[in-house]
């Protein structure tokens, strides 16, 4: 009677407690079906045409370009490809988890919302230290201002991101079920131990770090800010939204669901029921739209950060307008001559 406890209470090593508790990982969690289609629907309506906007008027409209433009439009670009991407996991989910598209689609997409998640963190953080420098100091570092430092920060960028999401491809997995496969996410694939230890890698590195340095950077902007007295109050209005801004996005849409993706993987590691381990599950689950949300503050951030941008998107609308009256009044004519 005594054997199963036994052997059960011997089973000490990480992956093979996993292994034995793998049913819980396996449960289909009816939120993925109802929520994570819905809002990743919503985000794709809104952010693609988007930041397909924002681009466009970046490379026609917003021209000579400075630092601030070039890091703008890489962080719509990558937030462009990202969404492109959501359209996949909108099936995926809502058809019950039934993965179509193949084992390297599977990787592929789970690569792109990472690597789209840590390249918009590592904009932000450049965008925030290039706004710091200008501030606070201008004319110590006004070559900061030419565009060819953005140009590199922005390699710069795609180059740590690609290194830091790059071994994601070799630890998400996709498991077949009953007359179905499934695309699993990081915290769901196996190798436990070594998803631990990078995702607290990954974690400190790609986002902790940028987080502090974030917040000191508008910390220190606003206290120079509110020491000169001949700063405009326009300036100063404009550099608290910028602000409040950043730190929404960082704290609102990125720290929850960094937060939650080590307590998700922990949980899979400790010897908890399965009850609590999907009310975890679930938390993670709630807060993945949340990280995805950044393209939202992205887009208003294109709004606040430069009024010419404003400009020149009414710009773009009235062009778009008026040429569309001379077509009409050309095909009137054509058919009254």
């Amino acid at each position: 009677m005594n054997e199963p406890l036994d052997n059960f209470t011997n089973t000490s090593d990480f992956p093979d407690y996993a292994a034995a508790f793998r049913n819980c990982t396996d449960e289909k969690i009816p939120l993925k079906k109802h929520y994570l289609p819905v809002i990743y629907g919503i985000i794709f309506l809104v952010g693609f045409p988007g930041n397909a906007v924002a681009i466009s008027t970046y490379i026609c409209k917003m021209r000579p370009w400075k630092s601030s433009t070039v890091i703008m439009l890489n962080l719509a670009c990558t937030d462009l490809l990202y969404l492109t991407s959501l359209p996949f996991l909108i099936h995926y989910y809502a058809s019950g988890e039934n993965w179509i598209f193949g084992d390297f689609m599977c990787k592929f997409i789970r690569f792109g919302f990472h690597f789209n998640l840590y390249s918009s963190i590592l904009f932000l953080t450049c965008f925030s230290i290039f706004r710091y420098f200008v501030i606070s100091h201008p004319m110590s570092c006004f070559c900061i201002h030419r565009t060819r430092w953005a140009v590199v920060a922005c390699a710069g960028v795609w180059i740590i991101s690609l290194v830091a999401v790059i071994p994601m491809t070799f630890l998400i997995t996709s498991t077949t079920r009953t007359n179905s496969s499934a695309c699993l996410d990081l915290t769901s694939s196996d190798d436990l131990t070594t998803i631990k230890w990078y995702n607290l890698i990954l974690t400190a590195t790609t986002f902790c770090l940028p987080l502090v340095i974030v917040t000191l950077c508008y910390a220190m902007i606003i206290y120079t800010l509110n020491q000169g007295p001949r700063t405009h109050s326009g300036l100063k209005q404009k550099a608290r939204r910028l602000t409040i801004l950043l730190l929404l996005v960082f704290y609102i849409c990125f720290l929850p669901f960094h937060i939650l993706r080590v307590i998700r993987i922990e949980s899979r590691l400790l010897s908890i029921s399965c009850s609590v381990e999907n009310q975890i599950h679930e938390a993670y689950i709630f807060s993945r739209p949340l990280a995805a949300l950044n393209t939202f503050g992205n887009l208003l951030l294109y709004v606040v950060v430069s009024d010419n941008f404003q400009q020149a998107i009414c710009s773009m609308v009235r062009c778009k307008a008026s040429g569309d009256l001379e077509q009409a009044k050309k095909i009137s004519y054509s058919n009254n001559p």
